[in-house]
């Protein structure tokens, strides 16, 4: 006897994804005419028949989000994922989470396996590098996308992006060290080149500019022991910096223990600035200053944009940026503050 056509053999035909099918069988909006128009003929072609009624079950189990996260083990990434998870979950959706560790082949796997197990709407915070294909199925398959903290694709119409100011962080850090009296101040962390590593630099160049100071630039990855590396190398071949504002509170936490091993009092003898503002932040010794983000209201409010989007077909704007705040604590107030 022959085998039955499965919808697995319609999507290999129409050279679409399973979910692809799916949304077209079940007469969804999201997927464009021509894309409807190959399924169709691979339908026809094959003598697929749709059974309703096993779609139905499956339907019951529908509701899953698929969040993506370039860096689990960051806390910042993680406070994220976690509030965003809890949202969806007060609403009813399951959440699948994958870790693609700043892999861009790693992304493009977690994203085709998703899109074949049928997630209702992506949030992604994107890994850099590779190409775009990853979200150009996400688009053929015509699956709600988020892109989050990061942009990899440049069509906020299709794919629309929400982060933070980060730009105006950069600028109150400082001048904030400037108002100390600092007026050599470096940036430390970020790789080279990276869209968030230049917004995250752009309000620090600004200040730097416009108050006739030259930057000091120290690009890398934004780690722990990249901080503490930094911390060495300024009080060999840099003694006269007496500021830094970090990428990330990873890379000043790294520089926090690089000072102590040289004796070196941060808050006091060198000023010190992270971005993010991690619970750790305000319990380190010296507490450190850093520029908040509200990761935790972030998660939510992206997580409740995808809900309006998915349930009440109000789409999220094309680009938003949420406000951030500068605390400042003993790093750059001294350890009386």
């Amino acid at each position: 006897m022959k085998k039955r056509p499965t919808i697995l053999d319609v999507a290999r035909q129409a050279g679409v994804s399973k979910s692809t099918v799916s949304l077209v069988l079940q007469n969804s909006s999201l997927v464009k005419q021509s894309t409807r128009e190959e399924v169709a003929r691979a339908i026809d072609e094959l003598g697929y028949v749709y059974n309703r009624s096993a779609a139905g079950l499956r339907g019951a189990a529908s509701g899953l989000i698929g969040l993506i996260i370039n860096d689990l083990r960051n806390p910042f990434f993680t406070e994220f994922a976690a509030s965003a998870q809890m949202t969806f979950a007060s609403k009813g959706y399951s959440t699948v989470i994958a870790n693609t560790d700043e892999d861009p082949e790693i992304q493009a796997q977690v994203i085709d396996s998703m899109i074949e197990h049928g997630v209702s709407a992506f949030v992604i915070s994107p890994t850099y590098g590779g190409d775009e294909s990853p979200f150009e199925r996400i688009e053929r398959a015509g699956i709600p996308t988020m892109q989050v903290l990061r942009q990899l694709d440049e069509r906020t119409d299709l794919f629309p992006f929400a982060s933070h100011d980060y730009a105006f962080g950069g600028e109150a850090a400082t001048r904030h060290l400037i108002d100390t009296g600092c007026q050599k101040i470096a940036f430390a962390g970020g790789l080279a080149d990276r869209p968030i590593t230049l917004e995250r630099m752009s309000g620090y160049r600004s200040v730097m500019q416009a108050n006739g100071l030259a930057p000091t630039i120290f690009h890398g990855r934004p780690s722990r022991q990249f901080g503490r590396e930094i911390a060495l190398k300024i009080l060999q071949e840099h003694e006269g910096l007496e500021a830094a504002i970090c990428f990330s509170d990873l890379v000043a936490l790294g520089m926090l223990s690089g000072f102590a091993e040289l004796g070196i009092k941060v808050g006091q003898d060198f000023r010190i600035i992270g971005f993010d503002d991690i619970e750790e932040c305000s319990l380190a010794f010296p507490r450190l200053s850093s520029v908040r983000c509200d990761t935790a209201l972030f998660g939510r409010n992206a997580a409740e944009a995808m809900l309006a989007w998915i349930v009440d077909g109000v789409r999220p704007p094309d680009t938003k940026h949420y406000p951030v705040e500068l605390i400042k604590r003993q790093s750059t107030l001294g350890l009386n503050a």
